[in-house]
Order: C-alpha cells, then sequence, then structure tokens
C-alpha cells in the first residue's frame, strides 16, 4: 500500500553512531517510497527560525512601491520580487506573492555561459523598511546551505554510496536558492478577481533536495502518493519539510523518488499562508551526458531491488508530471535548463530578458497542445496531465 502520512525523521541520531544505522534505514524508507519527509533537531535554534518567520512575513507589509523597486523582472536572474499570480505551474497561474533571493555573486562577465545570469547579486529590501531582513537572510541562506550539503552525505550512505558520493556536482562556492511566499486566502483572490485555488500546480522540485519551512499554521501542502491520492503534510513546530528533487532521482537511477506535490490556497477568512522554502542549488556546468550516462552508477543492485519491489508492491508509478532533469535535446547542461525552466514559470521576466527563449518554450506548448488535441480526437486520452504542460518548479 502506498503511503498515507509524511515520516518524522529526527537528525540528530545521525550523529550518535550508536543510532545512525536506525537513522539511515529510516532514511531509506522515505526516500524509496515517499520522497517526502519531516525532519525536526536540524541544528538551528527555534528563536533563529522564529526570527527568520518574522523577517520574511514582514516584507509582505511593506509599502507596494517598496515591492517593485525589486521587481524580479528588473534583473536577468530571476531574483527578486514577483506580483501576485505572476508564475505559472503546470499550465495554470499560481496565486501567490512571493521574493525569490539566493547565496550571492558578483555579476559574471561578457564570456560567461549565459546561464550564469542566474548567478548574481540579490535585490534585497530597503535597510529603512526592513533593517534586520538581509542580515537574517544571508546568515540562514548559509546554514541551510551547510545542513542541505550533510543531509545529502547522508542520503548516499542511506542507500549505500560513499558519503561524498554527490560532492562532483557542488561548486566551491555553490548558488543555493530561497523563496518567501505568501499564499493569500480564497476569500481575498475572489474579491480581486484571481478566483481559483491554485497556490502552486502539481509539480516535482528540481535539483537535489529542498526544504521548507511552514511559516504559518495553515495546511496546504499536499503530496501525491502512488494510488493518485493527495495527502496533507501539515505544519509541524520544530520541523523542516524535505523534498527529494528530479535530480536525485536521476543521479540514484530511480532508487531515490521526486515526488508530486501541490498547494491550496487557504480557505475564505482563513488569512494568508506563508512559506519559506530553501532550495539545494547544483553547479550549471553539470553536463547532461555526464548526469544521465555517468551519474552516480554505484548504487547497489540489492537496494536497486529494494526499489523495484516497492514499485511492484504498488503496482507502479503514477508519473504525470514533466521530468526535467535532463535536456531533451535543448538543453546540453543543467544551467542550460534551469534557465529554460524559469523563463517557463515568469514569462514577464523572458519577455524582457530572454525573448528567444520564450519563443522556443511557446512553440514546445502549442506543438504539445496539438499533440494532445490530436490524440485526444483519435481516441488517445493521455491518462493524464500532458508532459509538456507540467514543469518541475521551485515551490512551496
Amino acid at each position: 500500500m502506498s503511503f498515507t502520512s509524511i515520516p518524522i525523521l529526527d537528525l540528530a541520531l545521525a550523529q550518535d553512531p550508536a543510532t545512525k544505522p536506525g537513522f539511515l534505514e529510516e532514511l531509506r524508507h522515505a526516500l524509496m517510497e515517499v520522497g517526502f519527509l519531516y525532519l525536526k533537531n536540524v541544528g538551528i535554534s527555534d528563536e533563529f527560525f522564529q526570527q527568520v518567520i518574522k523577517e520574511g512575513t514582514a516584507f509582505f507589509d511593506i509599502p507596494t512601491e517598496e515591492k517593485l523597486k525589486i521587481e524580479m523582472k528588473n534583473a536577468p536572474s530571476f531574483l527578486g520580487y514577483s506580483r501576485l499570480s505572476a508564475e505559472v505551474t503546470a499550465g495554470e497561474i499560481d496565486h501567490r506573492e512571493q521574493i525569490d533571493i539566493s547565496t550571492e555573486h558578483p555579476v559574471p562577465g561578457p564570456g560567461a555561459p549565459r546561464y550564469n545570469n542566474l548567478l548574481a547579486p540579490n535585490q534585497w529590501p530597503s535597510p529603512q523598511a526592513l533593517p534586520n531582513f538581509r542580515p537574517v537572510f544571508t546568515e540562514y541562506i548559509k546554514r541551510m546551505g551547510a545542513i542541505s550539503i550533510y543531509f545529502t552525505s547522508l542520503i548516499a550512505e542511506a542507500i549505500e554510496l560513499p558519503s561524498d558520493a554527490f560532492n562532483k556536482y557542488f561548486d566551491a562556492n555553490q548558488q543555493h536558492k530561497l523563496k518567501i511566499v505568501k499564499y493569500p486566502d480564497v476569500g481575498v483572490l475572489g474579491a480581486v478577481g484571481k478566483g481559483g485555488n491554485q497556490g502552486v500546480g502539481p509539480h516535482k522540485d528540481s535539483m537535489l533536495s529542498s526544504y521548507l519551512l511552514q511559516a504559518s499554521p495553515h495546511r496546504g501542502l499536499q503530496v501525491q502518493n502512488m494510488r493518485g491520492d493527495w495527502i496533507d503534510c501539515p505544519p509541524i513546530p520544530g520541523t523542516l519539510v524535505v523534498a527529494i528533487g528530479q535530480g536525485l532521482e536521476a543521479l540514484t537511477r530511480g532508487v531515490c523518488v521526486s515526488t508530486t506535490h501541490r498547494v491550496l490556497s487557504p480557505a475564505a477568512g482563513a488569512g494568508a499562508r506563508f512559506s519559506i522554502p530553501f532550495f539545494q542549488g547544483v553547479s550549471g556546468d553539470a553536463a547532461f551526458e555526464d548526469l544521465e550516462n555517468v551519474g552516480v552508477g554505484a548504487v547497489p543492485a540489492h537496494v536497486r531491488a529494494q526499489r523495484e519491489e516497492v514499485l511492484r508492491r504498488n503496482g507502479g508509478r503514477l508519473d504525470d508530471v514533466e521530468f526535467t532533469f535532463r535536456g531533451g535535446g535543448v538543453a546540453t547542461t543543467l544551467g542550460e535548463a534551469t534557465l529554460r525552466n524559469r523563463v517557463k514559470s515568469h514569462p514577464d521576466v523572458g519577455e524582457r530578458w530572454y525573448p528567444d527563449i520564450l519563443a522556443s518554450v511557446r512553440e514546445e506548448q502549442t506543438r504539445a497542445r496539438e499533440e494532445a488535441a490530436a490524440a485526444a480526437a483519435a481516441g488517445k486520452g493521455t491518462g493524464g496531465v500532458p508532459a509538456a504542460s507540467a514543469t518541475a518548479v521551485e515551490a512551496h
């Protein structure tokens, strides 16, 4: 039977030789059968978590003109503020307002690959409006980066690989990303003519892993099990929600599973839901030829067999979301694919900075719609969401 709840793991157990084997066994189960888990005792104090939540939620209270000064479309980096309903997932509008920030890098030089535009300085809110915002989130990204790299080493051990098996995919100054997201309730959305309850449509995360701090008590995050049921992932104080990304699934030949999930907007009158997801980065220079043909090919046979048994027991895999951790003939590196996905999710930024990529994306989407319509007319329904209408995004 497919999972009906999300497991809770205690990271402190991984640091004690007496309890580490049991932790790794629990982690292997979560990696193979769920693709999601709660993680507690990560080494960040509740006081600091509360500071992160305070500064993050306060961002949405500053004047609109201050937020628009750092709007995402001002720069080619896809860092900055996004207005309500400015992003698209699975072909539909996401009803959320957000700011994206990352590990800071200088503006790339003129000879750098185009995807290095994603490595850039942040657009920070004014220190006059939020004096503590920048130092708090600079520190949070630094701490979460260290936690994510450590946890990835535990993932490797859980599937009986060397602890440094994934290190080759990290840069020395690896860019990690973070969003601070506000999901208005459907009453507010209806009042401004937006309607609908898609906070974020069904998708899988890209890269290796992501770590969500649920910053308000609202439910809304849901994970889809192998039977197609949507399982609630409610806030649990003192935990982060860890999602396995498509990159980790690709590199482990499917042993670690990346699971479809979505966010529903809060009910009318419930107030806004706040969410602060952190996304572990991977080197943009990584070539798909290496990722797909080499990757981490040494997962032991008995571990692969264990994953195959999970699939057999559950009748196979429900998989109607596009797998984007591959080139597909359009991109040769992860950086190129990431840039293309960002254009797909933020067409307003694409129109200003990447009109050629946006035109290519729209042609691809038109072909996909025509093929889906032709299949439907021929009585060959897809049985799910057409692959090209959904994508891996960074969103919780």
